[in-house]
């Protein structure tokens, strides 16, 4: 019987057309993606979803969805998929991070423009019947200096644009490497140099704790007074009630933004002030744009559907059936100890080495390469997935290298990762046991035998007495439970260093306080993926 797919928001005629020429039966019906009930009905019917922002595959409609293989999303943002929920039920979840990326950066440098020239004032009074020439006074873009928050996928193509419109171009990446920063030809600068020079600040970041607010009250008040601000890439990267003060207050000239931090946004601080544009999300909203993730997300669905074969899925590595069931383990160990290196760095990192020793080293490497790059990647950008891991660190210019080897220890067979910066060189080595349970085995040199778990502190200190009443004490007075340790010393009166497991976050009040002891060198919170 040949796979049925249903596509319940509107895609074009043409990605349809695809599904039918791959020989998979399609239902088009662009509307059902609204009528939750009746979509709740039907989806036990289908092996395929294909969906825009409208469809809501929440865990109650996968609970419904007992044929449903996978669900693919036309266009980058999944909020409208329960990820878990899909995993749990060995759903896999495409989407297609690349196709609006041009359409997305375009938007941006528009907006720049429109703020510049107040042009939607000027639009609005000019079909009045007014004629206040004199009012509308803007400023150019050629020779201002434009702050880029975020040089990846499209912050890549923002600063290529305002290089070509003579725009001097700075930049604030963590991740952004020199030989990338020397081809985009921009300035890589920390964010309070960004703020104090830029004229023009534009946002390209996800939103993740680290980037929420990142031009909070506190940073918007370091900015160059008369600076002007674009936001096209998420809401909540920016304190909006402050900045509606600011533009109030005449510090910050002028504001353009797409995304806000609730939305369908009805209300915000910052509507009606004159010197602000607004635009409802329409970063992706291109007739190129919406018909090339339409035919991408169509053309993934049907190798997935035909042949097994899996691309830009966010829940699943690119790897057969008969591999999965052997590195699976592995794969989750993979990633651990990338998320490991990637939670402890927080600079910019030119190269990832992966070291396979014993019979890991005959698997899928690409597979695996794939899963330990994602979990390093993650900590700047959740959104990564296996796919397209491998291509954002090459447009950074990090370099990623892999050695086999035979087995060369006690163990039958582990991976080590390194990563390496200006500053310092950072590994951890894991195996999998008998028990199929991923370990980590050695950091920093120093050997352990730690299993992961979803919540973990990592600290290093000078191996001498009190490390563990002190670390003991501070939780247990601060309400933190330990469930379980694991030390490592590399010899007495040397490095040491601790893994605790906890029971959930620990809030940065206790981590100051471990700090304030002076007994740690790093103290760090950790969190990963163990389902």
């Amino acid at each position: 019987m040949a796979p049925k797919v249903l596509v319940s928001d509107k895609l074009s005629e043409t990605a349809v057309q695809i599904f039918r020429d791959n020989g998979i039966e399609v239902d088009f019906l662009p509307t059902l993606g609204k009528e939750k009930d009746k979509l709740l009905e039907l989806i036990h019917n289908y092996d395929g979803l294909a969906i825009r922002s409208a469809t809501k595959a929440t865990e109650k409609l996968l609970e419904r969805a007992t044929n449903l293989k996978v669900i693919g999303r036309a266009g980058i943002g999944v909020d409208n998929v329960d990820i878990a929920a899909a995993s749990k039920k060995g759903v896999i979840v495409m989407n297609t991070p690349y196709g609006n990326m041009i359409t997305t950066a375009e938007h941006a440098i528009a907006m720049m423009f429109a703020c510049a020239r107040q042009i939607p004032e000027a639009s609005a009074s000019t079909h009045a019947g007014k004629w206040e020439k004199s009012k509308f006074m803007g400023v150019e873009l050629t020779g201002k200096t434009l702050g880029v928050i975020g040089a990846g996928n499209i912050g890549g193509i923002v600063c290529d644009r305002a290089v070509g419109l003579k725009m001097k171009v700075i930049a604030y990446d963590p991740f952004l490497s020199d030989e990338r920063a020397a081809k985009l030809n921009v300035t890589k600068v920390e964010l309070d140099e960004l703020l104090k020079r830029a004229d023009f600040i534009t946002l390209h970041v996800p939103f993740t704790e680290k980037t929420a607010n990142i031009l909070s009250r506190e940073n918007l008040a370091k900015t160059k007074k008369g600076v002007r601000i674009i936001n096209c890439a998420r809401g909540g990267l920016v304190d909006e009630e402050a900045l509606a003060d600011m533009l109030k207050s005449g510090h910050v000239a002028g504001a353009a933004f797409d995304v806000f931090a609730k939305e369908p946004a009805t209300e915000n601080p910052l509507f009606g002030l004159p010197n602000v544009v607004c635009t409802p999300h329409l970063g992706a909203s291109t007739t190129e744009a919406q018909e090339n993730v339409a035919l991408q997300v169509a053309q993934q669905m049907s190798a997935y559907l035909n042949t097994g074969a899996v691309e830009n899925a966010l829940n699943m590595p690119s790897v057969t059936a008969e591999e999965a069931k052997v590195m699976g383990p592995w794969l989750k160990l993979a990633e651990h100890l990338g998320a490991f290196i990637g939670q402890m760095t927080d600079e910019p990192i030119k190269a990832i080495n992966i070291l396979y020793d014993g019979k890991v080293s005959s698997m899928n490497l690409d597979a695996l390469g794939c899963s330990a790059i994602a979990g390093v990647m993650k900590a700047s950008n959740p959104d990564v997935n296996l796919v397209s891991a491998p291509i954002q660190a090459a447009e950074r210019g990090i370099g990623i290298s892999r050695t086999t080897q035979a087995k060369s220890g006690v163990f039958d067979s582990f991976i080590k990762l390194t990563v390496v910066t200006d500053n310092r060189e950072r590994s951890i080595a894991g195996t999998v046991f008998s028990d199929g349970k991923p370990r980590f085995i050695q950091i920093k040199g120093i050997t352990i035998d730690a299993e992961i778990g979803e919540h973990m502190l990592y600290t290093t200190n000078e191996d001498v007495p009190g490390i563990i009443g002190t670390l003991g004490q501070t939780m247990g007075e601060n309400g933190v439970n330990i469930a379980n340790f694991t030390l490592g010393r590399s010899e007495p009166g040397k490095d040491a260093i601790a893994l605790l497991y906890v029971d959930g976050p620990v809030d940065p009040s206790v981590i100051a306080k471990l700090k304030a002891t002076g007994l740690f060198r790093n103290v760090s919170p950790l969190a990963f993926n163990v389902a």
